[in-house]
């Protein structure tokens, strides 16, 4: 029986925070830093949007269930009782993102960058924050202004994204995911998982490649990406 432990946001935040600096600066043997992850993929194809659409689409094949246990080891873990597949399937999903934000040329190490690839794991609208800021979206300076971002605003996107997340912890949450009748769980929680990283992988793509933070875009996710 899976201990029913309370988890606050601050708890969300501390795992998002670990999970990004192991993302950032990798794990030995297991997960390569971000940069070099990437630059994998870059040497690879004639143009980063080329190389971006390949690395998403490998990584929402990659992020099932049991692909992830075996992959990672279970590297991440939570301070409460969620199953290390959860932990490390987060894990894949953000680092799928800071590695989208990379090759479009975002500064992961500033606070304005990790806010949005929390955000964008979250499925946290921002673009009505964002405009609130000042910052006008859908323009070739959008990464500059992005940089500006002042802290109170990155505070209130980081609330909704701590509430956001905190709903996937809770006693119905994706916690019972593992009381299910073994086998048919993992099929289940794999066919979860496939989706909806199909989902943040688009509106990665769409945030960070576009510039497009339009609020439909916490929705979408339905084909392959193309190249």
């Amino acid at each position: 029986m899976v201990s029913k432990a309370i988890v606050s946001q601050q708890d969300i935040m501390n795992f998002l925070d670990d999970s990004y600096k192991k993302i950032l600066n990798g794990v030995p043997m297991i997960s390569k830093p971000i940069d070099s992850f990437a630059d994998d993929y870059l040497s690879k194809y004639d143009s980063k949007e080329k190389a971006c659409k390949e690395m998403l689409n490998k990584q929402m094949i990659k992020c099932t269930t049991s692909g992830v246990v075996s992959g990672l080891g279970g590297i991440i873990t939570l301070p409460v009782a969620v199953p290390a597949n959860i932990a490390n399937v987060l894990y894949v999903q953000m680092r799928m993102i800071a590695c989208c934000a990379y090759m479009a040329g975002y500064d992961l190490k500033s606070d304005q960058t990790q806010t949005l690839v929390y955000a964008c794991l979250a499925g946290v609208a921002v673009n009505q924050i964002l405009k609130k800021a000042g910052i006008k979206l859908g323009e070739k300076v959008a990464i500059k202004m992005v940089e500006k971002i002042p802290g109170k605003v990155l505070i209130s996107i980081n609330k909704k994204i701590g509430f956001r997340l905190i709903t996937k912890f809770g006693n119905t949450g994706i916690v019972n995911l593992g009381q299910l009748v073994p086998g048919v769980g993992a099929v289940v929680g794999g066919g979860l998982d496939y989706l909806e990283t199909k989902i943040i992988a688009e509106r990665a793509y769409k945030w960070f490649f576009e510039n497009n933070f339009d609020e439909k875009n916490s929705n979408i996710g339905t084909k392959k990406l193309q190249n």
